[in-house]
């Protein structure tokens, strides 16, 4: 028998939102497939993505991502007109979809996008039910942070 291949450390990523961990409490995480174009995987496969102010609304027992920008590479077809920013599809499961839907109707929950990455030659989007952070959970984060780096920073000098 052959060996097995480790997958690649940063290979499968595309695009990450790092404000949403800073500025929520990531409470649950689902894995979605996304519905794109031809023109839309090309542009992700050369690193056009971008998730920054990207958000999941539920409509007719549907997910859409609203404000997910894919930059549309210079040869693409002329014919088509290709729209950066438009509305995409999430592909989840009804249960799931039920679920993100009765959150986010809660006060202070809703639904982000957390990463887009590669799986088996699939765009797939992580996405995360979160709650909002106050002001002093942001501190509160930042002092655990540095507290953590200075202890790593001491145990390694020793």
């Amino acid at each position: 028998m052959g060996k097995k291949k480790k997958p690649e450390q940063g290979g499968n990523m595309i695009a990450q939102n790092k404000k949403a961990r800073h500025e929520y409490h990531i409470e649950e995480v689902f894995e979605a497939g996304l519905v794109l174009a031809g023109w839309e995987v090309k542009a992700l496969r050369a690193g056009k993505g971008q998730l920054t102010d990207t958000y999941i609304v539920i409509k007719n027992a549907e997910a859409w991502l609203l404000g997910c920008h894919i930059h549309p590479l210079e040869t693409v077809n002329t014919h088509a007109v290709a729209d950066p920013q438009r509305t995409r599809k999430l592909l989840l499961h009804k249960k799931q979809i039920a679920r993100i839907f009765s959150r986010t109707q809660d006060k202070g929950h809703t639904c982000v996008p957390v990463k887009l990455y590669w799986k088996n030659a699939i765009v797939k989007c992580e996405i995360a039910l979160v709650e909002g952070k106050k002001m002093h959970d942001k501190r509160a984060t930042e002092k655990d942070r540095d507290w953590n780096r200075q202890k790593a920073r001491i145990l390694r000098d020793r």
